[in-house]
């Protein structure tokens, strides 16, 4: 898939170094606590998209280098897979992100979704052994 300024594609092997660059530039975020640890290891990739089945419908995920952030990629790249999903008859798409992460936030509410949950959930602790609390929204997107 095309867009004006990228190629959205499917990942290969050959990925794996700029995807590793990908997971150890967001490690430096504050929202990055929330996710499970990434290993993997092309510096042509700037981020990704992920699309899971889920509840019927597909979960999208999606992550950019820092140095590509507020530059539109995400966005053109979420509205391009979001109309192929509805070009195949996709009938929902769901996604999440820590409701402190607003560029997160703002960016699923302009291309469409709308926040119909939250949850508290910890996939970390921190080195005192407690809980890390990752306060996360529910988004959906009818198409």
């Amino acid at each position: 898939m095309r867009t004006e300024r990228l190629t959205i594609r499917p990942i290969t092997e050959s990925d794996w170094k700029s995807i590793r660059n990908i997971w150890i530039d967001f490690n430096k975020s504050e929202y990055v606590i929330y996710d499970n640890e990434k290993n993997t290891d092309s510096d042509d990739v700037i981020g990704f998209i992920s699309l899971n089945i889920r509840n019927g419908g597909y979960e999208i995920g999606y992550g950019f280098l820092e140095r590509f952030q507020g530059k539109g990629y995400a966005k053109e790249s979420l509205v391009s897979v979001l109309d192929y999903m509805k070009e195949i008859g996709a009938k929902q798409i769901y996604a999440g992100t820590a409701l402190k992460n607003i560029p997160s936030v703002r960016l699923l509410k302009s291309v469409g979704f709308e926040l119909v949950g939250t949850e508290q959930i910890s996939f970390h602790k921190d080195n005192e052994g407690n809980d890390i609390i990752f306060e996360g929204g529910n988004f959906i997107k009818i198409l």
